[in-house]
């Protein structure tokens, strides 16, 4: 594999990641992470061979990304297949997209029922106590009642934002108040990769119709 970089000024990338053109300029190989940092003079540079301790994971390789993220403690061997009728029987239920919905679950818990996390979100979709409870999720480790509630909140998220992507899944990350708070995605690394990586999730989803 040949190494490779690229810079863009803050602007320019903004407006790449809105269009979708990243993903193209980039076509990056089998197994290979695409890395960031962004200096004093507000240039963003991106590689996928860091040789500097300031570049750090921006967007996984889809197989590595969900290999890494069914080792966690409660990793399990599930295929993600099983589920497949499930979120579609949701999605159809609540109107969104079956990608949108892989591309979280792929992103949350690597199709992994049994992840928690160090905040204490857990199952499929990692669904926060009080979120479930509000949801009226029974069990959170129940993959049916883990991605109904899961997918009722996208709804709910994507009614909230007029349809907008990128701000329901803020949200989703986030929290209601805080996008409200900052009209817009909020200035944090974690939400702002975690959108990033959603939508690229859903993109290959789609492209690839699964």
């Amino acid at each position: 594999m040949i190494p490779r970089s690229i810079t863009f000024s803050a602007r320019t990338i903004i407006s790449l990641l809105l269009t979708g053109l990243l993903a193209t300029l980039w076509a990056t190989p089998s197994n290979a992470d695409i890395y960031r940092y962004e200096d004093e003079d507000g240039i963003v540079h991106f590689t996928d061979a860091p040789t500097d301790k300031r570049f750090k994971v921006f967007m996984r390789d889809l197989k590595k990304d969900r290999e890494l993220r069914t080792k966690l403690k409660y990793a399990s061997s599930v295929n993600p297949a099983e589920f497949e009728q499930l979120i579609r029987n949701c999605a159809d239920k609540y109107g969104v997209s079956p990608s949108l919905v892989k591309a979280v679950i792929h992103a949350e818990s690597g199709y992994n029922p049994n992840a928690v996390s160090s905040k204490g979100a857990s199952g499929l979709m990692q669904l926060m106590p009080g979120t479930a409870k509000s949801l009226k999720v029974a069990d959170r480790f129940n993959p049916k009642d883990n991605v109904e509630g899961g997918v009722k909140y996208l709804r709910f998220l994507l009614d909230t934002f007029k349809g907008d992507v990128s701000l329901a899944l803020a949200a989703y990350n986030a929290g209601l108040s805080r996008v409200a708070k900052y009209g817009g995605i909020p200035p944090y690394n974690e939400t702002r990769t975690y959108v990033n990586r959603v939508l690229s999730y859903m993109q290959s989803y789609q492209s690839s119709g699964i």
